[in-house]
This record gives C-alpha cells, sequence and structure tokens, in this order.
C-alpha cells in the first residue's frame, strides 16, 4: 500500500526499489571519483604526450575544473529538483556521468578529458538531490538510518572505485571507463523502469534564482558568533588535505615506481581505515574526550604523518602511516559537530550547504596548487628535485591550522 511522506505525496510499495536505486547513484559516484585516480597519471601521458611532472599540473587542472563545475552547480540541481522533481534529475545525472566515462575512454585529445571532468561535476552534484530524495521517502524517525546507509554508500564506493580503477587500469587506462559507462547505462535502464517520483507536483515550488547563486551558502558563517574562524579552520585543513586525491597516484609512481594497480590498493586501505574510524570510533571518542580534543589530535597527527610521507623509502612504511591516518579524518566531523551547536536547528540545512562550499572550494585551491607544487619540484632541471616538497608544505600549512584552533580554543 502507498504512505504519505513527509513532502504530502505518496511512494508506493516499490519504495525499497527507489531507496536501493538512490544508494546505487551515490556509490556510483564515488566508484567514479575513486576509479579515476589510479589511472589519471597514465591516461593523461597517452593522451597528452606529456610527462609525469607535466601531466601532474594537467591532472590538477582537470580536478579543479571538476570541482569548480560541482560547486557552481550543486545548488542549482537542488532547486531544479524542487520545481520538476527528483526523479527526472537523478535520472540525468546518471546518464551525463555515462556520457563523461565515454568522453574518457574515447578522448583523443586532452581538451576531451577537460570536457569530461566537467559533466562529471556537474552530475556529481547528484549527491543533494540524492540527500532530497531520501528526504521525501523516509519518515523522520527513518532519516538518520537513511543517511547512515548514504554514508554507507560514499565509503564503499570510495573503497571499491581506486581498487576497481587499479586492477583494470593494468589493462590499460581506457578500459576502466568502458566498465564505468557500461555499469552508469544499466544503472540508468534500472532507474527508467522502478524509480518512482518522490516530489508530488502538488509540493514543487517555482524555480528561485536567487537561491542557485553558490556564493550564498557561505552568508551562514557571519550570522553566528564563532562559526566563521571555525570554518577558516575547516578551510585550511582541507586545503591542506587536498594534497592526497591531487598527487598521490603520481607522488607514488615517481617515488615508489607503483603501477596503478597499488595506487588503486593503497587508496582502498586508506578507504578502510578512514571507514573503520568514522563508522566505529568517531562517536565514542567524541563522547570520552570532547570534539574540540579530536580536532586538535587529529590535526597534529596530521602534521606528523604528511612528514612521515615524505620520509617513507618503501611501500610498508606508506602502508603503516595509512593505517593510523583515521584519527586525521575525524577532523572535519568533529568541527562539524562544534559549529552545529552555535547553530539553530532551522538553519542546520544551511551550516551543511555551507560546509559543502567550503569543501568544495579548498579541494579546488588545494588540487591546483599541490598539483603545481609538485610539477615544479619533479621537472627535469629543477633546483631541488624531489617528490615529497608538496608533503613537507602540506604539513606546514596543517599546522597553521593547529595553531589557528588552539588559539580559538583559548579564547
Amino acid at each position: 500500500m502507498a504512505r504519505e511522506t513527509l513532502s504530502g505525496g505518496t511512494v508506493s510499495a516499490g519504495q525499497g526499489h527507489a531507496t536501493l536505486f538512490v544508494l546505487i547513484v551515490v556509490f556510483l559516484d564515488m566508484v567514479g571519483f575513486g576509479l579515476i585516480i589510479p589511472v589519471l597519471p597514465s591516461l593523461i601521458e597517452q593522451v597528452g604526450h606529456v610527462d609525469l611532472a607535466q601531466a601532474s599540473r594537467v591532472g590538477g587542472a582537470m580536478f579543479a575544473v571538476f570541482s569548480l563545475a560541482q560547486f557552481a552547480f550543486a545548488p542549482l540541481m537542488g532547486n531544479l529538483s524542487d520545481r520538476f522533481g527528483r526523479r527526472p534529475l537523478l535520472l540525468l545525472a546518471i546518464g551525463g556521468l555515462g556520457v563523461d566515462y565515454l568522453f574518457h575512454a574515447f578522448a583523443p585529445t586532452l581538451f576531451w578529458l577537460f570536457i569530461g571532468r566537467a559533466i562529471a561535476g556537474v552530475c556529481g552534484a547528484s549527491y543533494v538531490i540524492a540527500n532530497a530524495y531520501l528526504a521525501d521517502v523516509s519518515a523522520p524517525q527513518e532519516r538518520a538510518r537513511a543517511f547512515g546507509l548514504m554514508g554507507a554508500a560514499f565509503g564503499l564506493g570510495f573503497i571499491l572505485g581506486p581498487a576497481l580503477g587499479g586492477l583494470l587500469g593494468e589493462l590499460g587506462p581506457r578500459v576502466p571507463f568502458f566498465v564505468a559507462a557500461a555499469i552508469s547505462g544499466l544503472n540508468l535502464i534500472y532507474g527508467l523502469v522502478v524509480l518512482p517520483e518522490s516530489l508530488p507536483p502538488s509540493r514543487r515550488r517555482p524555480l528561485n534564482w536567487r537561491a542557485c547563486n553558490p556564493f550564498g551558502t557561505l552568508k551562514v558563517f557571519a550570522h553566528y558568533p564563532g562559526v566563521l574562524p571555525m570554518a577558516g579552520v575547516m578551510g585550511v585543513y582541507l586545503f591542506a588535505s587536498a594534497i592526497y586525491p591531487a598527487i598521490w597516484p603520481f607522488w607514488g609512481m615517481a617515488k615508489f615506481g607503483w603501477s596503478e594497480g597499488i595506487v588503486g590498493l593503497t587508496l582502498a586501505a586508506y578507504g578502510i581505515v578512514a571507514a573503520v574510524f568514522q563508522g566505529g570510533m568517531s562517536g565514542p571518542l567524541a563522547r570520552r574526550f570532547g570534539e574540540a580534543k579530536v580536532v586538535f589530535a587529529g590535526l597534529l597527527l596530521g602534521v606528523v604523518l604528511l612528514i612521515a610521507l615524505a620520509l617513507s623509502s618503501s611501500l610498508t612504511m606508506v602502508l603503516i602511516v595509512l593505517c593510523v591516518t583515521g584519527i586525521e579524518g575525524l577532523v572535519q566531523p568533529m568541527l562539524t559537530s562544534l559549529m552545529s551547536r552555535a547553530v539553530p536547528e532551522d538553519e542546520q540545512g544551511a551550516l551543511q550547504g555551507g560546509i559543502s562550499a567550503v569543501m568544495n572550494l579548498a579541494m579546488l585551491f588545494g588540487t591546483l596548487f599541490f598539483t603545481q607544487i609538485f610539477g615544479v619540484f619533479q621537472a627535469e632541471g629543477a633546483i631541488i628535485r624531489t617528490p615529497d616538497m608538496a608533503f613537507y608544505m602540506a604539513s606546514v600549512i596543517l599546522l597553521i591550522a593547529l595553531i589557528w584552533f588552539a588559539r580559538l580554543r583559548k579564547r
């Protein structure tokens, strides 16, 4: 039987299929994001006819295009779904990701790769619609579980994506994209058949173009005392953390001669550690020590781990470092928790939108910065030629975040 949703509409007994489909959408988003990382250096070298140092700069620019598109289009996608319904926007996102994968698979020039990344950024904003869909079809008391499943889909996608991309990359840098395009195509067909609309026409609203301004989401930080500087700490932390997706495969290949498979497996190992800490230890650690102490410990450990990675001399040492990176990964959720206490309940959604904007901007500029640093110090003829300079610089930036946060807590 149908039942009423929070939006005032009804969702049929096929709600289980709909929820599963939305989770698959999110899962595939993260698989696609993780899948590209291990094979990106080889693909850029092959398509652009450049060396590894130059490929890292191109890769940084591609990631920046992706982040910029996601930052710019996330509010628009959410507002379009309020106007036209969730179903068409979700299906459009899945179809767009399939097109992105095909652009990469057939790319004859670097320009095609940039077009593909822009399309992926626009469609990668589908998580906004996915969250709205789950809110539509879930009763209030069920939403925590629904969003918990969403987080699990994110985590599982980031674990499997790099591992799958690395293994398939052994067959050629374009192979993972053909596989991803096929998966997206099957998912699109599945959605066309089983996915119902969760937002009835009576609950839709006209398109508000002002609400589509991505910079408007940042206003929430200025309205409440103490939130803006805390957002600044988060921004600096995320800027420094951008070093991992920015140069990890380039660094591993340059320093240790890793294959795509090893790059993928190291990223999967990182994903498992992050999932264990964020899924199983964040709550107990926050209750035992408080969010502020966990943030301080995470930032301090992050500084040490960045230096340890720069000094590492083998894959074994790298894996040992990765095993203790989980505490650093707790910094963002703990800072989010601290900021949420200073914001009233009816502004929590605005806060999350602002945090998402900070994350996208920090990743955009951080990726550009660290790929350029890697390229400069890895290029032929560099005064100091080393693949590790970016890690040393990231440790200094993270130290700034640590000092800033310590001063805030004293106040």
